[in-house]
């Protein structure tokens, strides 16, 4: 039996939590989160509430730990879940910060726990479609990639109550970064960005509204980001995902947002299906991020996202505020 614990009681913590408890080897034996969530959270699953993670670890024997708190705030869970040899599973980026995502990954290999990234456009069977294109050459060389991920306004202002400590390309950039990098192998060189900060800040949520990107490979090869969270509350999604790729023999669009099933009620919605409960389960992506961290976990062959390739999104996402500060082209 696998004992596992979570950091962090949010939407993602909760999610993997519930995912993991419906495996048949695994059991949630411990929730670390200070908040009123996490002890409803550990209720539900009849797991112990801890008031953080140095709690937590010191009351279980644990195989592995979920790190699902705010983006800014995962260095000192990851480091000491890692330096304790305890399987990580960390929810992207695995920082906001280029020197924090090398001490957990220098943790990591210290340790020498297994560990992954929650990146979980490698879980989607879309984007696995397109890598299996990619990967057969029937997409030929990978010369430009254009990734919109956007979400309303109802996600700094009223989903998150941390928004102010962060950005959207941080919350929503690691996500395109990392399946762009996947896709195509290529290793980014520079970035350049910019970024507007009006109208959140006006309402009192100092971050940026928005932030576009241009990142170039080493084979002069690029991909162009976009990013924002201002979208009107009437679109049909919260967010808005949109991804291109063109190849020098064939072309790839993947609309992320609509999958197809659209509600007209009150008003239209498009509803999601990546993950979804059947007769109270959770199945699709999360469910299948949480079977492979629990092989990973056994030692089993999965192929799984790894810190170094989180620390590479890292990288990148902390180059494209470098540039928009700068105003400047930033080397990577």
């Amino acid at each position: 039996m696998l004992d596992i614990g979570v950091v962090g009681a949010g939407i993602r913590g909760r999610m993997f939590a519930r995912a993991l408890g419906q495996l048949p080897d695994v059991r949630v034996v411990g929730v670390a989160d200070p908040t009123p969530a996490g002890a409803a959270l550990a209720a539900e699953l009849g797991a112990d509430a801890h008031a953080d993670h140095e709690d937590l670890l010191a009351a279980h024997d644990l195989a592995g730990v979920v790190v699902a708190t705010p983006d800014f705030a995962h260095r000192d869970a990851a480091v000491a879940v890692a330096r304790a040899g305890i399987g990580l599973l960390v929810e992207k980026p695995v920082a906001t910060d280029v020197g924090q995502a090398r001490e957990i990954e220098a943790a990591v290999q210290s340790g020498g726990s297994p560990a992954m990234v929650a990146f979980e456009n490698r879980w989607n069977p879309r984007f696995v479609a397109v890598r299996q294109q990619i990967t057969d050459g029937a997409v030929g060389d990978v010369l430009f990639q254009c990734a919109h991920l956007n979400d309303t306004r109802f996600v700094p202002e009223r989903m998150l109550s941390w928004a102010a400590r962060t950005t959207p390309a941080w919350f929503l950039m690691p996500h395109t970064v990392d399946l762009a990098l996947w896709l195509s192998g290529r290793t980014p060189r520079s970035v350049y960005a910019t970024g507007l900060r009006r109208e959140l800040a006006r309402d009192g949520i100092d971050t940026y509204d928005g932030v576009h990107a241009l990142v170039t490979f080493d084979d002069g090869t690029t991909l162009a980001l976009q990013s924002h969270w201002v979208l009107p509350e009437s679109y049909p999604s919260v967010f808005d995902f949109r991804y291109e790729l063109v190849g020098s023999r064939a072309a790839v669009r993947v609309d992320g947002s609509d999958e197809g099933v659209h509600f007209a009620g009150p008003s239209l919605q498009w509803l999601h299906h990546s993950t979804v409960e059947r007769d109270g389960r959770l199945v699709g992506v999360a469910a299948e991020i949480a079977r492979d961290f629990a092989g990973l976990l056994r030692g089993e062959p999965v192929s799984v996202p790894s810190v170094a390739e989180g620390v590479a999104v890292t990288a990148v996402v902390a180059a494209v505020h470098e540039s928009v500060t700068s105003g400047r082209v930033v080397g990577l």
